[in-house]
């Protein structure tokens, strides 16, 4: 069910990279809530009907546009800026795609893949990918934040301590995520949404998604919080856990090792087990199987686990 929504920003107010001397298109007083129009990671340069080529022809100065920004009276530097999801108003298409150069295996998947993906828009019932495998929906939000203090454009590509693209996926229904205030009025713009995704999206697209959010805005005033916080409604895996996972892992001395040759073994059994190729297996991962750290503790080798949902093929 969609929040009511005191107002509402359309997809065509949003801005590229983070910024402090954006002008905000809209001021709100703490309590308002905000009905925000996103669009997908690609900037709308992948459609419904887009080709592999439209993947090659990426203009990467376009990608992950965020709608916003809004100004929060009352939010001051030191404030903490606390945003409660309260619903989702989902397309019905997405696209999951293997880009050139981006990816925890970037080195192995050199050339570009496409997937796109339609669904029920209002049960959320789960996605067909291949004639053997329909994936669980989630939906949330990949690029959720904050203008930082510091002057100039900073990229909207990477997270930092106000937030950004953090790709997390249980930032979704009813939750509450706590933001630190750099600048007068927060500035808060959220775009690069999901109908789900892999804990690590690891391919580095998820089921990118255009659709609508509605946000609460609170202002918490004098809290010190060095990075995000968040706090989830309950469980994070149901639609995930029903029939358990598969699960391989990667050991040794660094974690980012750890984790390439944990999901690089469970692209094999995929693709020997399931009879998927390659890059279908990895963009398969990408929206639906967690990475995990096991095992930190026993120096010199540490454990990361890729867990993959068996009910995607039941």
């Amino acid at each position: 069910m969609r929040a009511n929504a005191n107002y509402t920003i359309h997809r065509h107010q949003s801005h590229f990279g983070w910024d402090r001397s954006i002008p905000s298109v809209l001021t709100v007083a703490p309590g308002d809530i905000v009905e925000l129009e996103a669009v997908d990671g690609s900037g709308g340069q992948i459609s419904p009907i887009s080709t592999v080529g439209d993947v090659a022809a990426l203009d990467f100065s376009k990608v992950n546009p965020v709608t916003g920004p809004v100004y929060i009276d009352g939010a001051d530097p030191g404030d903490v800026l606390k945003v409660t999801v309260l619903s989702f108003a989902p397309s019905g298409w997405g696209w999951t795609a293997v880009v050139p150069g981006f990816g925890l295996l970037a080195d192995q998947f050199k050339e570009p893949a496409l997937h796109l993906w339609k669904y029920d828009a209002q049960t959320l019932r789960p996605a067909a990918y291949s004639p053997i495998g329909r994936v669980p929906l989630k939906p949330s939000l990949g690029t959720i934040g904050l203008a930082p203090a510091q002057e100039g454009q900073h990229s909207v590509v990477n997270p930092r301590r106000v937030g950004g693209n953090m790709d997390i996926r249980d930032i979704g229904t009813d939750t509450v995520l706590y933001l630190p205030v750099e600048v007068p009025g927060a500035l808060f713009s959220v775009g690069d949404t999901h109908a789900t995704q892999g804990d690590g999206e690891v391919c580095g697209t998820a089921i990118e998604s255009p659709m609508r959010v509605c946000v609460k805005f609170e202002v918490v005033k004098g809290w010190d919080l060095k990075f995000p916080r968040f706090t989830t409604p309950g469980p994070v895996t149901r639609h995930f856990d029903e029939t358990g996972y598969d699960v391989t892992t990667g050991v040794g001395p660094d974690l980012m090792e750890a984790a390439r040759a944990a999901v690089s073994e469970m692209i094999d059994l995929l693709s020997k087990n399931r009879g998927l190729s390659a890059v279908e297996s990895y963009m398969l991962c990408s929206v639906c199987a967690d990475l995990r750290i096991s095992e930190i503790v026993d120096v010199p080798n540490w454990i990361v686990s890729f867990y993959f949902p068996r009910i995607v093929f039941d």
